[in-house]
């Protein structure tokens, strides 16, 4: 599945949901650094896309770059609230608390 991802962005079919799937896929397999650098990517070229906001948060709490999430997080509630999007803007705001609680301990 990565493969065929790949190829598709080798081939210059680069687009956010594409930058995204693969992300997921990085994440599938620990690769939180690789998943934050293609949701980077996705957020240049869709700063109003709420999953790779939500996904980017996950990716960089995953690498164990916590502030960088809570950031990350932050501003795709915004966007969430922006465009309504309820359900990723109570996502976000659970793995916010979550991220929170494991700061704590």
């Amino acid at each position: 599945m990565e493969e065929k991802l790949e190829a598709l962005l080798a081939s210059g079919k680069d687009a956010p949901q594409l930058r995204v799937s693969l992300a997921q896929a990085c994440l599938a397999r620990g690769d939180s650094d690789a998943a934050a650098g293609h949701l980077e990517r996705a957020l240049e070229q869709d700063p109003d896309y709420t999953a790779a906001w939500k996904f980017y948060g996950r990716a960089l709490a995953e690498a164990g770059r916590d502030d960088e999430a809570r950031a990350a997080w932050q501003s795709g509630l915004e966007v969430a609230e922006r465009h309504g999007d309820r359900q990723a803007g109570r996502e976000m705001q659970v793995f916010m608390k979550r991220l929170e609680k494991r700061s704590k301990t």
